[in-house]
């Protein structure tokens, strides 16, 4: 047997990457996100619904001045019909190039509002198919033709650098967790060979919930993994996508 691979080499000798993510273009994410991530230097990935981003467009162009990604996150949110909010707009109602077009009218959306061109994706819902039955088909390839990166959600693990689909990247939730569980979710990509931890969450608030983000949680992983001893690289989906994807199979 031969020797097991070393680490994945991440910049600055770096032992592992994350990523924070936000779905939705909630207000919360402006008022209560932005400055605890800005009071850290930390750039984190906005996965926008265009409808909610142009209540405060002038908002959003300054997170975006100031160096965060903002990211398609398709034009009218379709999930499964199996949840009552999307029922009138049900992945299972549609066809490959009905979500494509979906998909495009997010780009077109944030390119006009405030003139960014999305590179990355994240799947609404965590959910990657359209139609039913035996008709059923993936929509990935259409993102991995249209971005760097597709952002799943709801998943198990972080990513191994080496392996890893960028095209469907696991995504892990922080919404109402305490920092004792998302420092304990970052300690383990550092352990396991120096992995990819990517988060997402929804809304930002003192109170945790359902889609709350702990802004306490928030602030304490900010600052644990911006500590240089702790040796964690935190940068946008992009970001770090674009180094993976130079270097995979290395």
């Amino acid at each position: 047997m031969g020797a097991e691979p070393a680490p994945f080499r991440w910049p600055e000798g770096k032992r592992a990457a994350l990523s924070l993510s936000f779905d939705d273009a909630r207000p919360s994410q402006l008022d209560q996100g932005l400055p605890v991530l800005d009071a850290h230097g930390v750039k984190a990935t906005f996965y926008v619904s265009p409808a909610n981003m142009e209540r405060r467009v002038d908002d959003w162009k300054a997170a975006a001045a100031n160096g965060h990604e903002i990211a398609n996150h398709t034009l009218t949110h379709p999930c499964s019909g199996n949840f009552r909010f999307a029922q009138n707009n049900a992945l299972e109602d549609y066809t490959i190039e009905q979500i494509e077009a979906d998909i495009l009218g997010g780009t077109e959306a944030i390119e006009r509002m405030i003139g960014v061109t999305p590179t990355t994706f994240a799947y609404p819902c965590g959910q990657k198919f359209v139609g039913r039955g035996e008709g059923v088909v993936s929509y990935v390839p259409l993102v991995a033709k249209h971005f760097i990166a597709g952002r799943g959600a709801f998943d198990e693990s972080h990513n191994a650098p080496r392996s890893c689909d960028l095209a469907q990247l696991f995504g892990m939730a922080m919404d109402d967790e305490p920092f004792a569980r998302l420092k304990a979710l970052l300690d383990h990509a550092v352990e396991d060979d120096g992995g990819w931890l990517v988060l997402f969450g929804h809304d930002v608030g003192p109170q945790g919930a359902r889609q709350v983000t702990r802004t306490d949680a928030l602030d304490e992983l900010c600052r644990y993994a911006t500590d240089p001893a702790t040796g964690i690289w935190t940068d946008t989906v992009e970001a770090v996508g674009r180094y993976v994807e130079e270097r995979m199979g290395g």
